[in-house]
């Protein structure tokens, strides 16, 4: 959108209307937003995918975590790929599916929350952001149903009612709040199994953390398009918390601890076997070479003795 020839915005940037930015492109340019480009997608399997997406709620607020490999039909395509990212200072949101999508998704939803913060003058409810990034999700529907589907975890600090929550939704922009803890992505199963052996109720900060990893850890042990920690890379997997002071990442420093301890608990030592003395054989003497016998020979005709 250019300035008009006197060199002002054009009336629609000046026109009172609705707080939500995502309503003004979809009025003033359209074919910015996700999903409505009109131009066919590329087949499905040759865009990378991100997986997998786990958050639990704990005392004080909720942990939220992703893997970091993205894949393109069998190969990896990236091992760096960061899922989890702040939405604004009390909420964060995951990504699985489609990553070039989700990663759009993700700006246009981060700038929603903004837009609407400066217009109106305060925040947005935690439920009213999840039911903004429901009508987000809903405009990307023709690309999903070409099989670029994108399905993600959000996930905050609710200030009003001083807890955390969590949302999940489907391609089509439902949007489902889930308690105690969710997860997402082609290796979710595995994840929601984890976590359900694992999570408890009161969950501290540090060990929320730890759970969340661990089912990582599960995930990537089953699932091939799901990357668990790497040390020999030294790459783990992105892990944050949001509480009433905000969005803070851990750091990798922590996640790798994490990460190691885990190891450690799922080693199994094998046992050496214990090394039988050799049996000793009995001392033999060793034989004994009879005397060579000795003859003189005669001299002169006689007979020898």
């Amino acid at each position: 959108m250019t300035a008009g020839p006197s060199g002002r915005l054009p009336a629609a940037f000046t026109t009172p209307g609705s707080s939500s930015f995502v309503e003004f492109v979809a009025q003033v340019a359209p074919d910015l937003l996700p999903g409505r480009t009109g131009s066919r997608p590329v087949p499905a399997d040759l865009v990378p995918h991100g997986t997998t997406i786990v958050a639990g709620v704990c005392d004080g607020g909720v942990v939220m975590a992703g893997d970091r490999r993205a894949t393109a039909g069998p190969m990896i395509a990236s091992r760096h790929i960061e899922k989890v990212y702040p939405a604004d200072d009390h909420s964060a949101i995951g990504i699985a599916g489609s990553a070039g999508l989700a990663v759009e998704l993700v700006r246009l939803f981060q700038l929603e929350l903004e837009h609407f913060e400066k217009i109106e003058g305060m925040p947005l409810s935690l439920e009213g952001k999840a039911n903004r990034l429901a009508t987000i999700l809903r405009g990307n529907l023709p690309l999903a149903l070409e099989g670029l589907a994108v399905v993600p975890l959000f996930a905050g600090f609710d200030t009003e009612r001083q807890l955390g929550r969590i949302f999940s939704y489907d391609i089509t922009g439902g949007r489902y709040e889930e308690h105690d803890h969710h997860a997402v992505g082609s290796g979710s199963v595995f994840a929601r199994g984890s976590l359900k052996k694992r999570w408890s109720p009161g969950l501290s900060l540090a060990d929320a953390v730890a759970v969340a990893v661990e089912a990582l850890v599960d995930a990537a042990d089953d699932d091939a398009a799901t990357g668990g920690p790497d040390r020999v890379r030294a790459i783990y997997p992105v892990v944050a918390t949001i509480t009433g002071a905000g969005y803070q990442r851990v750091p990798d420093e922590q996640v790798a601890d994490v990460a190691a301890q885990i190891e450690t608990d799922r080693t199994v030592v094998v046992p050496r076997p214990a090394r039988k003395p050799a049996a000793r054989k009995p001392a033999t003497k060793p034989a004994t070479k009879p005397a060579a016998r000795t003859t003189k020979k005669s001299t002169g005709g006689g007979e020898s003795q």
